[in-house]
């Protein structure tokens, strides 16, 4: 059963405002929680791959208790005078589950982020096209469906090298779906900055442009496909 990971990052933000809180002591405040992903990168991206997400509030909050948001960053706004610890459920889309995440509200810093992995067991196609938007998921029928990169001093360069860049990419193109995905593993931890990567989610594609990669990455691409294909 292929699963895949995600963090997600709640950022919470809470100041005093000048309105009577009618506990002495506690002066009210105005807070705020929104919700994003973390892409491959670490970088803040929409958390599209949830359909909602419903905040369990302390039972003070009465009516309000209970508050569900359906667009990103699912902001929740609120004033109190209290800390507590709350619940949020979040729905994956293409009904893909519900994930429970314990969070607690307190007054410390005007400030604060937390993260949380999710694991997603087995989804659903229409989830694993907004995985792709964050980062490589398991099961990518076209895995490597666009090879790229045509500067004939770099292809001179891996030629000297013993790689046969052309051949590698017809190589690669071979493969089976289950080779794809080391192929995509393998590219993801071992790129550099340099490394020029693209998830198409549209097309359900990962594109990469060989010439951008490592010398030791083409190297073991070069060998990986090489006794895959039996060139």
């Amino acid at each position: 059963m292929p699963e895949v990971k995600r963090t997600i990052k709640l950022i919470t933000e809470q100041k005093p405002i000048d309105e009577p809180s009618g506990v002495e002591g506690f002066p009210l405040r105005k807070w705020n929680i929104q919700i994003f992903l973390l892409n491959e990168h670490g970088e803040e991206v929409p958390a599209t791959i949830f359909s909602k997400a419903l905040y369990k509030l302390h039972p003070s909050f009465d009516k309000r208790q209970n508050q569900t948001f359906t667009r990103p960053p699912f902001k929740i706004e609120e004033k109190g005078w209290g800390e507590f610890d709350m619940e949020i459920v979040l729905s994956a889309v293409d009904k893909g589950g519900e994930f429970p995440i314990p969070h607690d509200l307190n007054f410390q810093s005007t400030r604060y982020e937390s993260k949380h992995q999710i694991t997603f067991k087995n989804p659903k196609p229409g989830l694993l096209a907004a995985l792709r938007e964050s980062g490589p998921t398991p099961g990518d029928e076209n895995g490597l469906k666009k090879i790229r990169g045509d500067d004939p001093a770099k292809k001179k360069k891996r030629a000297d090298k013993g790689i046969d860049m052309d051949k590698l990419a017809d190589n690669l193109q071979k493969l089976g779906e289950d080779d794809l995905l080391r192929v995509v593993q393998m590219v993801h931890d071992n790129k550099t900055p340099e490394t020029y990567t693209k998830n198409d989610v549209e097309q359900g594609e990962f594109h990469v442009d060989l010439y951008t990669l490592p010398d030791s990455l083409v190297r073991m691409l070069w060998e990986f496909s090489s006794e895959r294909v039996g060139s």
